[in-house]
């Protein structure tokens, strides 16, 4: 007579059905295409992207020089400015504050600083 086995069957068959998910290999005709490159994305679409979320982090905001176009006085202004920015000799209102870019009064001529 055999002796009684405890546990469920024969273990080289547990052993086999354990194992059974991981023979299978996945096929190429199954597996998803994606079209979009994630390691080369377009100037685009990093600018569409959140300041923290692109590729490498930068901000949204810069400095920018506005010449008056009644004086021609060059005044250096943040392109968020958040208070009335006004022209050194004239006086005249360069740019108005908004929810987040200032606008630029009509006329006036700017450029982005750069380092």
């Amino acid at each position: 007579s055999q002796p009684q086995q405890r546990g469920r069957g024969n273990p080289s068959q547990r052993k086999a059905s354990f194992l059974a998910p991981f023979d299978l290999k996945p096929e190429r005709d199954k597996m998803p295409y994606v079209a979009k490159d994630f390691l080369h994305p377009s100037a685009e679409a990093e600018k569409r992207q959140h300041k923290l979320k692109r590729l490498v982090q930068s901000p949204n905001s810069y400095f920018m020089d506005v010449k008056c176009h009644g004086c021609y006085q060059i005044t250096t202004v943040f392109s968020h400015a958040q208070t009335v920015v006004q022209c050194g000799s004239c006086n005249q209102v360069l740019c108005q504050p908004t929810g987040g870019l200032a606008r630029l009064t009509e006329g006036c001529a700017y450029r982005k600083k750069t380092d």
